[in-house]
Order: structure tokens, then C-alpha cells, then sequence
């Protein structure tokens, strides 16, 4: 007993207890990580279709064809109640969620099948898989090529498709750029637009200008016709061509070929041309815009507005908490005042982040924004410039919610400063500016990095305030592009926080939302920890830089 009491008193159980809260909490960690990338990530392997032959309740037979989704067993009764004819013995009985595809042709992407029925399963090589631009998955067996008419079945069918699908896919190219080319001489004639109606409204009538803005835009609208021609020849082109497809049931559907991204034989891949595949669709993933209500597709913008929402909100919150903390810690009278506004600011981190966004939208939007579209941007009004939910005002709303962190970590790394530096270099002679801009604030910067880490961490991962701010489902274009002034911080963005929550909880297509769900959560944890990794980097060398004149 008494050296059990010796052991409690030397504190190596809570050694021992703190150990195993740290390695609990990192198994939990590491599990969820890994749940979450098995479950997003295995979305893109192609995996093998399975075609099943099922025996209908009158004794008729059907076929079906699927890439395997879920498995689960349920109750035998409850199927027996729906009127399925279930044998007696069974308590349970395991059915298969197929991902079947053809939307188009049956309303449906996803079936459930229970196993009893199946009479025979099969994974057969000719069984293709289509990414179509619209309508989802299609599965089925290639037949034949359509051109001017008439149905061709060369030797080798499947080669000549994919040669089809590279020519258009270099065709698709073109009409992107074409399209973008249109977009930046839109955007160009609308400022002129704009140009003018701001010297209509300030009543200035100089001919000579007005001759000036005239001929710019014959420029650019006979720019637009050469453009505009060109883009209707290339469609013409990509419309060209269709695929004769045979579902599994002998249905033979006619696809536009343009409407074909990508095709693949799941069961007659190698294991390297799978791998290929596979990463050539995570790199899609990433690298894409989204389709189809964002169920398919990539998610590149949602990546980029959330990489650059939180780059332009450690902008603004740096300098507001820094200069914050400094007159709190340098220059304020300690005193009664300087405590409440201390306990204002630790309480300020404690308050609901839909309370920001709901402020955000009222002062920032509402107030400065109507302020400043009626001062700078008379011309485009009644549209609103800044009076809407845009980037900036994001990130000023985000700004905001993170300042107490900002302010607080600040606070610390001045606070462990010693006073000798200080008073050192006013004996030196410097001013207490100089003492502060020069000593001061270069020593206090991991605590500053700190702070910025924290504030990253937390505004990368919030959605409800960006609700209200400037967060879209589908953002028309990006806040960073090549028309001047490059960084439109007026417009809207799109957030791979409210990504999740669209995807998982607006998707008109839940199953298939699903595993893009994981995708994107895995890709936000990515994003976060790569954006704190560099400033807990810049925050490692600047405390071994300063680091012989700490206490």
C-alpha cells in the first residue's frame, strides 16, 4: 500500500493518464483521416462492373449491370412483408447497392439488389463505362461509331473511340479558350459600358472622348463577330459523331459523342492501367470545375476561393491584431479600462460565428457596402458592386471572428520579452518607436505566427458566417484572373466548406454525392494543414533566429 501510495505521489499516473489521452486522441485522428481518404479517394479507382442475371417473382429473367456501392444484410421479414418471396429459414438476407448508371434511360443511378434472386454474376470485359457531361455514369457495351449518318464498326471499335474522344477532347480545348477569349472582351465592354454612363451621369458630353470610347468598342465588337464565328464553326465540329452503346438489358442507345469526357473497360484493365487511370482522375478532381449540381466534376474553384479567402483574411487580421495588442501591452495605462477591453476580447472568441456573418452582412455589406458602390460606382447601380457578399468582405467578416486569437497570441510574445532588451535599447539611444519597430516586434513574431496559425486553422474550416458573405454554390468565374485590375475581391467565391455542405446536404442525388463528400473533406483537411505547415515553418525560424534573447 505504501508504495502504491509512493507511485501516486511521484505523479507517473498522470504521466502515464496524459500519455494515453495523447495516443487515444491521435488513433482517433489518424482513423477518421483514414476513413475519410478511403472512403473520398476510393471513389476514383475503377473498379470491375459486375453484370447479374436476376430471377423476377413471375419467373421471368432480367440483367443488370454495376459497379458494387454497398453491401448490407437486413431483415428477411421486411422483405417478406414488401411481398418478395423470401425463404422461411432465412433470418437475414445480404443485399448489393449497384451504382448502374444511365440515368437517362432509367431515372435512377443507384439499385439495391438482394442476393437470393441473383441467378448468376459475371464480370465480362466488354462492359464500358462512360463519364458523360450530363445525365452521370453510363454502362454498357460499345456497338458501333455514327458519322454522317451511318453506324461504323471498324475491326478494333474501341481504339477508333478513343481517338474520337482525344480529337474532341483537343476540340473541347479550343472551345474553352474561345469562350474565355469572348469573356475578357465582355468584360471589356462592360466597363466602357460603365465608362460612359459614369460621364452621362456627371454630365460630361466631351465629343472627343465619346468618339474615343466609340471606336474602342467597334474594335472589340468586331473582335467579338471574328471570335463569335470561329466558336460556332468549332461546335459544329465537337457536335459532330455519335456512339451506338448496348445497355445490359439489350437496350441500344445512340450517345452525342461530344457529350462523352472519358471511357474506360474496368474488367479488362491491367493493374498499371488502372493506377494510371486512377491518378489521372484525382488529378481531374482537383484540377476541374464542378458538373452536374456538383456531383461530378472537380473541385478547383471551391480549392482556389478557399486558398485565397484565407491568404487576403491573414492580410487584413495581421496588422488590426498586432497593432491591437501592441497599444494594449506598450502603450495603454493598465488600469480598470484596459482589463474589461482585455475581457471583451477573450470573450469576442467565444461568440458564434454565424453572429459575425449576420454583422458582416448588415455593417459591411448593407452599410459600407451601399456607402461605397453610391460614392465610386454610381454608374453601375441599381446592380451592386461592392453592396453584395464578396471575397473581401469574406474575409474582412473572417478577419473579424479571428482577431481575439490574434490579439491574445500577440499579447503573449510581447508579454515574454524581457524588459532588459527594452531598456538596453533606449540606453543605446533608440526611440521607443525604434525600440518597439526594431527589437520589440522582430522578437515577438513567433507569438505573432502563432496567432496567424491559429486564425488560419479556424477561418479555413468555417462556413456559416461565409453564408451570408459571399460564398456561392457556383461561382460564374474567379476572384483572380487576367482582366485589370486582376483581383476582383468584389465578387463571389466559392468555399470547400460550403462545397461539403452543398454536396452533402442540397445533392439531389444523395449516393453519388456521397463519396465526393469524403473528397472534399479529405482535400480541406489537406488544404489547412499545407497553409499551416508554412507559417509553422516561418514560425520555427523566426524563434531559432531570435532565440539567445529569450528568457
Amino acid at each position: 500500500m505504501k508504495n502504491v501510495q509512493q507511485w501516486i505521489a511521484s505523479g507517473a499516473p498522470w504521466v502515464w493518464l496524459n500519455a494515453a489521452a495523447v495516443s487515444s486522441s491521435i488513433l482517433l485522428v489518424v482513423g477518421l483521416l483514414s476513413l475519410i481518404a478511403w472512403r473520398g479517394l476510393g471513389h476514383f479507382w475503377p473498379a470491375h462492373v459486375d453484370e447479374l442475371t436476376l430471377q423476377a417473382p413471375d419467373g421471368t429473367q432480367r440483367v443488370v449491370a454495376g459497379l458494387v456501392s454497398d453491401r448490407e444484410a437486413v431483415l428477411a421479414e421486411r422483405l417478406r412483408e414488401s411481398g418478395l418471396d423470401i425463404d422461411a429459414g432465412l433470418d437475414t438476407v445480404q443485399r448489393t447497392l449497384l451504382k448502374t448508371g444511365n440515368r437517362d434511360l432509367t431515372g435512377e443511378d443507384f439499385s439495391w439488389v438482394i442476393e437470393p434472386v441473383v441467378i448468376d454474376r459475371s464480370q465480362p470485359a466488354s462492359l464500358a463505362v462512360l463519364e458523360r457531361t450530363e445525365w452521370g455514369t453510363f454502362i454498357g457495351r460499345l456497338v458501333g461509331i455514327r458519322e454522317q449518318g451511318e453506324l461504323v464498326t471498324p475491326s478494333d471499335a474501341w481504339a477508333y473511340f478513343q481517338q474520337l474522344l482525344v480529337a474532341i477532347d483537343a476540340l473541347r480545348a479550343k472551345v474553352d479558350d474561345l469562350e474565355n477569349d469572348i469573356g475578357r472582351i465582355n468584360y471589356q465592354l462592360e466597363r466602357l459600358r460603365l465608362r460612359e454612363r459614369r460621364m452621362e451621369i456627371e454630365g460630361d458630353g466631351d465629343p472627343v472622348a465619346l468618339a474615343a470610347l466609340a471606336r474602342e468598342r467597334d474594335a472589340l465588337l468586331a473582335g467579338y463577330q471574328r471570335l463569335e464565328q470561329d466558336l460556332l464553326a468549332l461546335n459544329e465540329q465537337v457536335r459532330q459523331g455519335s456512339v451506338v452503346m448496348r445497355t445490359a438489358d439489350g437496350t441500344e442507345v445512340e450517345l452525342p459523342l461530344h457529350t462523352i469526357l472519358d471511357a474506360w473497360l474496368p474488367n479488362d484493365m491491367s493493374l498499371p492501367a488502372k493506377l494510371s487511370h486512377y491518378l489521372v482522375k484525382v488529378w481531374e478532381f482537383v484540377m476541374e470545375d464542378p458538373r452536374e449540381a456538383n456531383t461530378e466534376g472537380g473541385i478547383f474553384p471551391a480549392i482556389f476561393g478557399t486558398i485565397l479567402m484565407v491568404l487576403l483574411m491573414s492580410v487584413l487580421v495581421t496588422p488590426l491584431g498586432v497593432i491591437a495588442a501592441v497599444y494594449l501591452k506598450e502603450y495603454a495605462r493598465q488600469g480598470w479600462l484596459t482589463r474589461i477591453i482585455r475581457i471583451a476580447v477573450n470573450n469576442l472568441a467565444g461568440v458564434p460565428s454565424i453572429v459575425y456573418g449576420v454583422f458582416g452582412l448588415g455593417f459591411f455589406i448593407y452599410t459600407l457596402g451601399g456607402s461605397i458602390d453610391r460614392l465610386f460606382f454610381p454608374e453601375a447601380l441599381p446592380a451592386p458592386t461592392y453592396g453584395t457578399g464578396g471575397l473581401f468582405w469574406a474575409a474582412l467578416t473572417l478577419a473579424l471572428l479571428t482577431l481575439p486569437v490574434v490579439i491574445v497570441s500577440t499579447e503573449e510574445g510581447l508579454a515574454r520579452i524581457p524588459r532588459s532588451v527594452r531598456e538596453g535599447s533606449l540606453a543605446l539611444g533608440a526611440t521607443r518607436w525604434e525600440t518597439l519597430w526594431r527589437t520589440v516586434l522582430p522578437m515577438a513574431s513567433p507569438g505573432i505566427m502563432t496567432g496567424m496559425i491559429l486564425a488560419v486553422a479556424r477561418a479555413a474550416g468555417e462556413v456559416a458566417p461565409l453564408m451570408l458573405v459571399g460564398v456561392v454554390k457556383l461561382a460564374p468565374s474567379l476572384p483572380l484572373d487576367g482582366n485589370f485590375p486582376f483581383l476582383h475581391a468584389e465578387r463571389k467565391f466559392m468555399h470547400l466548406g460550403f462545397h461539403i455542405y452543398d454536396v452533402g446536404f442540397q445533392s439531389p442525388n444523395v449516393e453519388a454525392a456521397r463519396p465526393l463528400v469524403y473528397a472534399t473533406a479529405l482535400l480541406l483537411v489537406v488544404v489547412t494543414v499545407l497553409l499551416n505547415l508554412v507559417a509553422i515553418a516561418i514560425r520555427n525560424r523566426l524563434r531559432e533566429k531570435y532565440r539567445g534573447l529569450e528568457v
